[in-house]
């Protein structure tokens, strides 16, 4: 397979960082432009101060494009690039995106702009893998990939979901400094325990995407976005979710309780989590953990950020081990009642739940020719 060329939206964020670092030696990928604002455009890519703890990932010498220049489509052409990662702030992707991709680039994004809008995928490749038949069908080519502290929350609850239903759910979060971006992640005061536990609106963003990575298409035309057919029928689970910050530089935890539709045991649920394969481990995806859910006794927040779906290794190189940091870790399952279950899962917010998650998406995608 011949390698597709591609850019990332964002120079100098952690996520976009975390792109570089995936897609340095990515089989399928090649990354040939990096695009910034107005403090990194014009700047060489490794002028740029490197935020994340991992040693600086060797690229080609890069130039950082103008994501403002009204040229950048023409440029971006001219390098050959087809796919085009996104790691900007919402505010900016709601105009830039749709730009690029009515030029006929596939974008791929970490941003909220376009979640939740009908024809436009919003997936976790394990979970809701259907979701990308709609990819530019009635529109623009862009898929999305989820909130960060979803990816935790939902993955769990796919297998059981299927099997046995979910009537309610209750959530809450801990949430790492590296979700709300560089400045967070070096803020002196937060690192030494200060920190505002408080995520304006994320709480609903993450029960509204639950409800729709859950749901299924209908027909009928779409309630959001008149350009398309499609229409996603939110999954009917109520949600009381509250997500805070906490003084931990990567990792996000959750501590979820669910009522379901149908009694069950102890046995069967730890089966259904354990045993759990979707499409992306069937096509040995590159960035697929073999497993995507690994099961412990006791979460350690500190051994088992970087799962690989079968092991919690501890030194790390992302640029080189694309499945590290994929997988989630769940522990503390119980069984309340025959109908209610509790459990605790960890994953890296800025690995599975960002940057990996977004490659990923585009694996899926490309593997399964909807870019073609």
């Amino acid at each position: 397979m011949a390698k597709r060329l591609c850019a990332i939206l964002g120079a100098s964020g952690v996520v976009s960082q975390r792109l570089q670092q995936r897609l340095v030696n990515h089989p399928w990928f090649e990354l040939v432009a990096i695009c910034g604002g107005p403090d990194t455009a014009g700047k060489p890519l490794n002028s740029i101060d490197w935020k994340l703890e991992q040693q600086r990932p060797d690229i080609a010498e890069i130039t950082v494009l103008n994501l403002a220049d009204n040229k950048i489509c023409k440029q971006l052409l001219e390098l050959g690039v087809s796919i085009v990662f996104s790691a900007i702030p919402s505010e900016i992707a709601q105009d830039v995106e749709p730009m690029l991709a009515e030029s006929g680039f596939a974008v791929f994004s970490n941003a909220s702009a376009y979640r939740r809008v009908d024809g436009i995928p919003l997936v976790i490749a394990e979970i809701n893998p259907q979701h990308m038949e709609h990819f530019a069908v009635d529109g623009l080519p862009i898929a999305c990939s989820t909130n960060c502290t979803l990816i935790p929350t939902a993955m769990p609850l796919a297998p059981i979901n299927k099997l046995l239903g979910i009537k309610s759910l209750t959530m809450r979060s801990e949430q790492a400094l590296s979700g709300g971006g560089w400045r967070l992640l070096f803020d002196e005061k937060a690192l030494a325990g200060s920190v505002d536990p408080e995520i304006p609106d994320e709480a609903r963003k993450t029960a509204s995407e639950l409800r729709y990575i859950f749901g299924e298409t209908v027909d009928q035309p779409s309630r959001k976005n008149p350009k398309s057919s499609v229409h996603i029928a939110n999954a009917s689970i109520d949600t009381d979710f509250v997500c805070n910050r906490v003084s931990r530089k990567d990792g996000h935890h959750v501590f979820v309780t669910a009522k379901l539709l149908n009694p069950t045991t102890l046995a069967e649920v730890k089966m259904l989590i354990s045993s759990f394969h979707a499409i992306p481990q069937l096509l040995n995806l590159p960035s697929a953990p073999t497993n995507p859910i690994q099961l412990v006794e006791t979460i350690d927040t500190s051994k088992h950020l970087w799962a690989d779906g079968e092991t919690f290794p501890q030194q790390v190189e992302p640029s080189k081990d694309l499945r590290a940091g994929m997988a989630i870790t769940v522990g503390n399952l119980q069984l309340i009642e025959p109908d209610v279950i509790s459990f605790e899962a960890y994953s890296h917010n800025t690995i599975r739940g960002a940057a990996g998650g977004v490659v990923l998406l585009a694996e899926l995608a490309l593997n399964e020719g909807y870019l073609d």
